[in-house]
């Protein structure tokens, strides 16, 4: 029997050890190292370029990664995007429109749960619907007629059908209006309850406070810093994560 299934839930979830992306020969981060257990949201925090969307992008497979990428025990690094998928990855980038626009919010989810198995399938949609409420009453609208909140509220919810034990989340809130915003709070708060680890790339902060437990600030590709959520809750801190004072930020 896989290792993936006999790890307890205590263990991380995700493990990433001396993980680096590069496109081509190009290095984009490098020696980072990350740990993600079930029901943890930590956020990857820093300016543009810092590397976060491509930490992400190596975990999940669509770039090219160094280092050692370890799910429920089982490492992955070397695995392709849709094998990574079928363990368990779900991963939301930061480009809008991760949808099927002619096809309606309804058949979007289909295609969301359509990987898990047939009995569950009815659950998922239902909770993809308590989820995000506004879809069920979208359910015959066509995807590309949706605003971009409920696009996104959309892309995850799919990304969430998948049953995944890691959700990665790049920029979930960039040009959301805030009451959007905070309807993806209540939802991430939510989905900490199904044992689902959570990271995701936010240069939001006062979102990644609310919503992270802790905080990886990246910068130049490497870590800057670590720390709890009230670490980021300073003008002080906020300075340091953004320009890389790095006395500034615990």
């Amino acid at each position: 029997m896989s290792s993936v299934h006999a790890l307890p839930l205590s263990a991380p979830v995700l493990r990433c050890e001396a993980v680096g992306a590069r496109y081509g020969k190009i290095v984009v981060c490098s020696g980072i190292d990350l740990q993600v257990s079930a029901r943890e949201v930590v956020a990857l925090v820093g300016p543009n370029g810092a590397g976060k969307s491509s930490l992400l992008g190596a975990i999940a497979g669509s770039v090219a990664a160094a280092g050692n990428i370890v799910l429920r025990g089982r490492t992955v690094t070397q695995l392709p995007a849709y094998r990574r998928a079928s363990l368990g990855v779900s991963f939301v980038p930061e480009v809008r429109r991760n949808v099927f626009g002619p096809l309606s919010v309804r058949e979007n989810i289909d295609i969301g749960v359509s990987l898990v198995d047939t009995a569950s399938r009815l659950e998922m949609v239902e909770y993809i619907l308590t989820l995000f409420p506004i879809l069920k009453e979208r359910l015959t609208t066509p995807a590309f007629m949706l605003s971009g909140g409920e696009q996104q509220m959309l892309a995850i919810g799919m990304a969430v059908g998948r049953k995944p034990s890691v959700l990665l989340l790049d920029e979930p809130t960039q040009g959301l209006a805030p009451t959007i915003s905070d309807i993806l709070e209540g939802a991430i708060d939510a989905l900490k309850q199904r044992e689902i680890a959570i990271v995701l790339a936010e240069q939001n902060l006062p979102f990644a406070r609310r919503v992270a437990d802790r905080f990886v600030a990246l910068v130049g590709g490497q870590v800057l810093a670590t720390g709890g959520k009230e670490d980021l809750g300073s003008e002080s801190a906020i300075h340091g994560v953004f320009f890389g004072t790095e006395a500034t930020v615990v």
